[in-house]
């Protein structure tokens, strides 16, 4: 297994808002687009007729200065989803590993690490928030995607010896 440079992962992702600071020696960041609330109701059982995912609210933004280009959310305790402004697309022999960024971590939010693979339009995940508030910019850098390549199994060949020969046994009686 390869870890892929921050370049070579970058041309597997769309939608990078500033390569500049989102491509580093060997991972790309992932910036917010929008956060929602969740619906407080969800449902999940065996079979997965009566399946429903918790719905998605739009949270409200803001300025924190009228001369801001981007608007902030205020996150209280609790859990939100959080959309990309990227997107992927990885070949069969790649997969990408999503982790939340430390200075996420140490604001006082996280996510869990995850594993991602195939073609993916819209990532969504489910951000925790630990502290009291957590203030969020839009385009924030809030995730770190690092890329691997694996080489096909090959095959393994396992030879087993054939079964050793019994020895014979002697009769009784006979001396020689």
């Amino acid at each position: 297994m390869e870890l892929l440079s921050g370049k070579r992962a970058a041309e597997r992702v769309q939608n990078i808002v500033s390569p500049k600071y989102q491509v580093h020696a060997y991972a790309v960041d992932l910036s917010v687009r929008n956060i929602y609330a969740l619906d407080p109701v969800g449902q999940v059982d065996f079979g997965g007729s009566e399946y429903r995912a918790a719905g998605k609210i739009e949270l409200a933004r803001y300025r924190a200065y009228p001369e801001d280009t981007y608007e902030w959310w205020d996150l209280g305790r609790g859990s939100y989803l959080v959309e990309y402004n990227e997107s992927f697309e990885f070949p069969d022999d790649e997969f990408g590993l999503l982790e939340p960024d430390e200075r996420l971590q140490r604001a006082g939010a996280s996510h869990a690490t995850q594993m991602l693979r195939g073609r993916i339009k819209q990532l969504e995940v489910l951000l925790t928030v630990d502290t009291m508030r957590v203030r969020v910019k839009q385009n924030a850098r809030v995730s770190r995607l690092r890329l691997f390549h694996f080489s096909p199994a090959t095959p393994t060949v396992i030879v087993v010896p054939p079964p050793a020969a019994k020895p014979r046994a002697r009769k009784k009686g006979r001396k020689k």
